[in-house]
């Protein structure tokens, strides 16, 4: 999964904080037109690997590309006009609306000719695919936790970049806008952004996503397609538990039931 034409690359990424590892040797990339998918138990260093991927972690070793350009040759405003963040949580200790959170996705091309116009329509395009347009005025901090991730989502889509990395956007959200979600990433990989998303439902994972990362105490333990990395052989040992694998009854994609009775009492 690794290849030199990749939009996003990690080579050997590895992270360690007060000597604790975190990240051990991690390599993968993602093209654009592709959704991947990163999944593991709680510590396995998925929100790790992200962080290391936006460059909001500095790295131990390794390096990661964008274009197959080092990410350290960019500066700010260049790396935010070529990968947009969408981080598990987003404190914002102002009142600002919900609009203008979305309208700071905006910020990396302030002063180019017709933004003022482009910025204020992919504005209210974004937060209409979002299904955020009728809290546009409402103070963000007022707002439900899965309706800050979805204003949050739309800020994102509306810095309008080929590179998106979203960790668990569909925590904190209902049933529909869990799918609403994951069929919006589908889509924008389909359009040729290279996406990439931690995820905990392994189910959501196998429904949407192209290719997964399967990360287990730091380390990639499989990648490839999701009918070989998400496999009950490979996620037993990882999640501690087993799995049958059964057909989606809507879908040409596979299905993990967990079996309850096989739940490990020891850390895996």
């Amino acid at each position: 999964m690794q290849s030199a034409d990749a939009a996003l690359r990690g080579d050997n990424l590895t992270v360690s904080i007060d000597g604790t590892a975190l990240l051990k040797g991690v390599s993968f990339g993602v093209h654009g037109g592709e959704l991947m998918g990163i999944v593991g138990p709680n510590g396995a260093g998925k929100t790790t690997l992200l962080r290391a991927l936006s460059g909001d972690l500095e790295l131990t070793e390794g390096t990661v590309f964008i274009d197959d350009r080092p990410l350290s040759d960019f500066d700010s405003r260049e790396l935010a006009r070529r990968r947009a963040v969408m981080p598990q949580s987003s404190y914002l200790p102002f009142l600002f609306t919900a609009r203008e959170v979305v309208q700071m996705g905006r910020a990396p091309w302030e002063g180019e000719r017709g933004e003022r116009e482009h910025g204020a329509k992919l504005t209210e395009y974004a937060m209409g695919l979002t299904d955020t347009q009728e809290h546009a005025v409402r103070a963000y901090p007022t707002l439900s936790g899965g309706e800050q991730s979805r204003v949050t989502l739309a800020r994102v889509l509306a810095q309008e970049t080929p590179i998106l990395l979203i960790d668990e956007p569909t925590a904190h959200l209902d049933l529909r806008h869990q799918h609403l979600v994951l069929q919006l990433a589908r889509e924008l990989a389909s359009e040729g952004a290279a996406v990439v998303a931690v995820l905990h439902d392994l189910n959501l994972a196998a429904m949407y996503v192209d290719t997964a990362l399967v990360l287990h105490r730091g380390k990639l333990v499989a990648s490839g397609p999701v009918e070989t990395a998400l496999h009950p052989d490979l996620l037993g040992p990882v999640f501690g538990l087993e799995f049958v694998l059964q057909p989606h009854p809507d879908l040409d994609r596979p299905m993990l039931v967990p079996l309850p009775s096989t739940v490990s009492r020891e850390r895996g």
